[in-house]
């Protein structure tokens, strides 16, 4: 038996670090675990015999803090705690820089002073450089404060030598770079806030207390007292306080926060509704159905929070790159030193060249490239009403070609009715009775048209794709699919057929017009006769169609069109669907699906709109082209920028400038994916 738990990590300063305690987590047997710099979680699988203590003891032997999360522990904002060092900074360096640099500002003796002006500087703004440099090499590690610290304080020692015996000074670079260092951590802090500010702003959805009915009375609550079975009252304005079914009064709800839908929906006795959607205009009575963490919005925000902490392929070898990139990079500013050294220059050009590439090379713009992108990318799809499981889906959107579509409650409303019926009062009760424990939307079709007292059923039986069976009072009683619609049959008698029909979503059409846009083949695939399938295909623009298919052979058409060379996406809705959204190289559930529908899928369309199936694909296509554009500039920019360093061709402070704005341009390049739309 293995169990997972999700730790808070601090301490950490760059992708190395997080590298660092991963690879300190998977040396112990049965743990498999995946550490993320820009959310600061890791996440962790591990075996029997193992505790979640142990598992906080081992990060910490590595030189950094582990914690269970808690709900009430305020957000550390970095951004806020790095603030008084960067102005501090700044505001020394502008003077050392400028007297540093023009001789007509120089005076007797202006070494010294710059040198008191530099302390405080390299000192106490540049401390959580050196401090982290301390920590990793009581633990034998480096990483790229290592590179910062040894870089900023060597320029700072030998220009203390110099002013003692003669030669040129480095003030200004040790304090430049530090304050370049300073502001780009502290804006890459800010933009790591503003990208994660989707999914916090989920989180804060929900309604924070509750007017439930007890005894015909009404009493305000905390949230948190509600129980399933509960009932309690929604006022217009109020928001719904969880998910439950409507028992009393009609009204219009405002679903746009949650799922991304604009138009208000209609609402009235037996109707579901969402817990944190806006009730807009008439008073609801609501039966809670499901309450905390078992909510759609809590499951919501739980995917996409596990899909933030997720690693996509392409960061893996990120991440094995920063993780011997440190001392690689130590290993070449030390061959630079040494071979200017060799090659006749002076001491000076040699020390310039070494600290350079020092600085030049820190790698936190790897370490951010694919972090920062899930999470803009997860959160503006929570707020889009798409749900992104994990950056592994992001590869698969790109190679799609061919979109497979259930039919039912996918293309069509899934609210089905009786159109008319052979049957007598007699066995339409009887009928009504087994469906009523079944729930497929034919099922909910024929129990709504008969209007009376039901018998309870037993021994039922549900055989997928085919129909349902129980005895009622006494008589053997099965339902199922026929030529001629539904048909009936009572001790082994057919007594008649129903015939139920099912409306066309109005967003149908304009969805599948969007999906052939991205270079999709649409599919439409059902277990219903051929004829009502293909007349549905053919209002919507569709002409392949699958029809008459169990749900065990969806599996096999899917497997069918792979096994022909296409990439395939599935959407359906059904239980019927799940093993079919399972084995296609890319499964979406619509929201209004089952669970079982929602768990076998990689991406959540929670408003149940098809045209958000297109939309998912589209976002998950600019996230993974966002990821690699940062991944490219990552990797180019220390490509091009060492040789430059090494070769004298950069001076300090404006490596350390470089470096900065590197990170920077990784993670505004990753906000952008915000503007979606």
């Amino acid at each position: 038996m293995s169990a997972q738990v999700e730790l808070d990590i601090s301490g950490m300063t760059c992708a190395s670090c997080a590298n660092r305690i991963e690879r300190k987590l998977n040396k112990l047997d049965g743990v498999s675990a995946t550490v993320n710099y820009a959310t600061e979680k890791a996440k962790v699988e591990y075996a029997a015999g193992l505790t979640a203590a142990d598992l906080i003891a081992t990060v910490e032997s590595a030189g950094y803090r582990a914690a269970l999360p808690t709900a009430d522990e305020p957000e550390v904002d970095h951004a806020a705690q790095l603030r008084p060092r960067l102005v501090l900074a700044a505001a020394l360096s502008v003077p050392i820089v400028a007297v540093s640099m023009t001789s007509a500002l120089q005076w007797p003796g202006w070494g010294w002073w710059m040198l008191v002006l530099a302390t405080p500087v390299v000192g106490w703004a540049g401390w959580p450089f050196h401090r982290a440099a301390l920590v990793n090499l009581r633990h034998g590690a480096t990483t790229m404060d290592t590179l910062v610290s040894v870089g900023t304080l060597a320029a700072y020692l030998w220009s203390l030598w110099a002013l003692v015996a003669g030669g040129h000074l480095y003030l200004e670079a040790a304090a430049a770079v530090t304050t370049f260092l300073l502001a780009g951590r502290w804006a890459e802090a800010r933009s790591k806030r503003q990208a994660g500010a989707a999914l916090r702003a989920l989180l804060t959805l929900g309604a924070k207390d509750v007017a439930v009915v007890i005894d015909g009375v009404e009493r305000r609550v905390p949230i948190s007292a509600l129980a399933a079975g509960d009932e309690f009252v929604v006022r217009p304005g109020e928001k719904v306080a969880t998910d439950g079914v409507v028992v009393a009064g009609e009204s219009a709800i405002d679903a746009s926060l949650v799922t991304g839908e604009s138009l208000p929906v209609d609402v009235a006795m037996g109707d579901a509704v969402t817990g944190a959607t806006l009730n807009t205009v008439g008073r609801l009575v609501v039966r809670a159905t499901r309450v905390g963490a078992d909510t759609q919005l809590a499951r919501m925000a739980a995917l996409v929070e596990e899909a933030q902490s997720g690693k996509a392929a392409v960061q893996r070898l990120a991440d094995r790159v920063s993780g011997v990139f440190v001392p690689v990079v130590i290993g070449l500013a030390l061959a630079t030193l040494a071979g200017w050294l060799v090659f006749g220059g002076s001491a000076t050009d040699a020390f310039t060249a070494a600290v350079a590439v020092l600085i030049i090379a820190c790698p936190c713009a790897l370490g951010l490239a694919t972090p920062t992108a899930l999470l803009v990318g997860t959160g503006r799809g929570a707020q889009l009403g798409v749900v992104i499981r994990g950056p592994e889906v992001l590869e698969s959107t790109r190679a799609v070609d061919v979109v497979v579509l259930d039919k039912t409650g996918t293309v069509t409303t899934g609210h089905l009715s009786v159109v008319s019926t052979t049957l007598s009062a007699t066995d339409l009760r009887l009928a009504a009775a087994v469906e009523a424990a079944s729930e497929h939307p034919v099922a909910r079709a024929i129990v709504a048209a008969y209007d009376g007292e039901r018998p309870i059923v037993t021994g039922f039986a549900n055989t997928p794709g085919v129909g349902v069976s129980g005895l009622v009072e006494g008589h053997r009683v099965a339902v199922g699919r026929g030529d001629g619609g539904v048909e009936v049959v009572v001790d082994d008698t057919h007594r008649g057929s129903i015939e139920v029909s099912d409306r066309v979503k109005a967003s149908s059409v304009e969805a599948i017009e969007a999906l052939r846009g991205l270079g999709l083949r649409p599919v439409l695939l059902t277990g219903d006769a051929r004829s009502v399938a293909e007349n549905v295909a053919a209002e919507v623009g569709i002409e392949e169609v699958y029809a008459g298919v169990l749900p065990s052979e969806k599996v096999d058409v899917v497997k069918r069109l792979q096994d022909a060379g296409h990439v395939v996406a599935m959407v359906g809705d059904g239980v019927n669907d799940a093993a079919a959204l399972a084995q296609a190289d890319l499964g979406l559930a619509m929201g209004s699906g089952t669970d079982a529908a929602i768990e076998a899928s990689d991406l959540t369309l929670v408003s149940g709109d098809l045209r958000r199936a297109a939309d998912a694909i589209r976002l998950s296509r600019a996230t993974l082209r966002v990821i690699k554009q940062n991944l490219f500039w990552a990797f180019a920019y220390n490509v091009a920028a060492i040789p430059l360093a090494a070769a004298g061709l950069l001076d300090p402070m404006v490596a350390g400038a470089a470096m900065a704005c590197s990170s920077v341009f990784v993670v505004g390049n990753s906000l952008r994916l915000r503007r979606f739309h």
